[in-house]
Formats: C-alpha cells, structure tokens, sequence
C-alpha cells in the first residue's frame, strides 16, 4: 500500500495534507480504497458545513459497500472536489491527488496532534 510520509492518518483511514492559510485536504486512503474496491459513487460533503472529528463527513459506494467518511478534525468545508461526480473511480487510480475530496478550514481547536504519521499508519494497517 501506497502510504505518503508527508500526510498525516486518522485511524478511520482519511488522511490529510496541511495547505497554506489554516486548511488541509482530505480524502481515503490507499488502504481504504483497495478495501472498498470499485468507486461507483461519491456522496461529496457540503460546502460550509462544520465537521467534528471522528464524525460522518460524506459516503463513497463501491461495488462491495457504502461506507462513510469520517472528518479528521474539526473544521469548515470551504471545498469539495466536483470531478468525483463524473469520475468517482479517481479515488481508486489516485486516492492522494486527483481523488481527494474536500478542502476544510481549520477550527481554532482543531488538533492535528491526534492524528497518526506515515509510520504509524502503516502499523495500523499491516498488524
């Protein structure tokens, strides 16, 4: 699996990449993607909606399942990546570029701290 060391993991398999002005952006993981197998359809979250940590953000269906994503941290979702619409099986061919999903400014209590690094994460996912 495919585990990018300068990304930071939730351990419900998101990750995040921290972008200038207080944002990061969000999406699933490899691991994550490779589990769910085929994106078919993408529930992307709405723009300005607050999100909390660990709760539900948007859904991805697969030819297996539906499964939620869940917010990293807290924040608000200042963008949301409309190709997923048409092209939703991006998150299957490049879960950590063009397949990403959101954008969210940062809380003023959001904690990044809480979150795993690449090695961790990897831990997590090959135990």
């Amino acid at each position: 699996m495919n585990t990018p060391e300068d990304l930071r993991y939730s351990e419900d398999h998101e990750w995040i990449r921290t972008e200038d002005g207080g944002r990061v952006r969000v999406g699933i993981t490899d691991y994550a993607q490779d589990a769910l197998g085929d994106v078919v359809f993408v529930e992307l979250p709405t723009v300005g909606n607050t999100v909390e940590p660990g709760g539900p953000m948007s859904e991805v269906e697969s030819t297996k399942s539906v499964s939620d994503v869940y917010a990293p941290v807290a924040g608000v979702v200042v963008e949301v990546n409309n190709e997923l619409v048409d092209t939703p099986e991006k998150i299957n061919e490049d879960p950590y570029g063009e397949g990403w999903l959101c954008v969210l400014e940062l809380a003023e209590n959001a904690n990044l701290d809480g979150l795993l690094d690449a090695a961790a994460y990897r831990t997590l996912t090959e135990g």
